[in-house]
């Protein structure tokens, strides 16, 4: 299969983002006097994957998911604190702290670039996924950037891609490729929407039977043999 329209997920496929969110959940909870410890992200972590998991499903808005985050993280520490304002400030610190590269993820990109037409679908905010991908060196690269919030649909809804594939000139399914980490928001979103899938399988996890990839790759640079990088774009 040829494929020329290569849709990338942003956040651990292109970017590595575990690393600028624990330095960017270190600052947020430092600056409210409160030190980040495993303890305390274990916590976190458990409330922020319900609610993105709940807003992935179609059960609750964004704004849920941004405004009470925070606050529900340290209500269970019997704290109140104004979860929209710890908000913005996690999002001014993702955005401006070190947007560093997954291996292989530039080398890709830049070789890609030349000979396929590149775009990212993430689910994020949009300032934030824009201020990132400028930082890293990576946004020249895209065509356009799709993000749930500018969309109002999140991966892996149909509506989501419907609405990507409606924005790109002389989109052809048998031509785009979905390429990301996650089985339940890109690789769904592609068995959903028809679209082949390109599941990066850095974990050697196990994919459901519901759940199907065209291909698995465990490195971004394995990408080259799918989609050669030397062909007229």
């Amino acid at each position: 299969m040829s494929y020329n329209i290569l849709l990338f997920d942003l956040d651990d496929t292109l970017l590595d983002f575990g690393a600028n969110e624990t330095q960017s959940l270190t600052r947020l909870f430092g600056h409210h006097g409160y030190t980040f410890s495993d303890e305390l992200f274990a916590v976190y972590n458990a409330v922020n994957k319900q609610l993105w998991a709940n807003y992935e499903n179609g059960t609750i808005g964004l704004d849920v998911v941004l405004n009470t985050r925070f606050s529900e993280t340290m209500l269970k520490l019997g704290k109140v604190v104004d979860g929209p304002e710890w908000e913005n400030m996690y999002r001014e610190l993702l955005g401006t702290g070190d947007q560093l590269h997954i291996e292989g993820a530039l080398e890709v990109i830049q070789s890609l670039s030349a000979s396929h037409r590149l775009f990212v679908v993430t689910n994020g905010i949009t300032h934030t996924q824009i201020k990132r991908l400028k930082q890293s060196g990576l946004h020249d690269f895209f065509e356009a950037i799709f993000d749930s919030q500018s969309i109002g649909h999140s991966k892996p809804s149909v509506a989501f891609f419907d609405y990507v594939m409606s924005q790109i000139k002389d989109f052809n399914k048998s031509e785009a490729l979905i390429i990301g980490d996650s089985l339940h928001t890109d690789i769904r979103g592609g068995n959903l929407s028809g679209i082949d899938t390109c599941w990066i399988n850095r974990n050697g996890q196990t994919s459901p039977a519901d759940i199907q990839s065209t291909y698995t790759i465990t490195t971004l640079v394995e990408l080259f043999a799918i989609c050669p990088p030397n062909r007229t774009k």
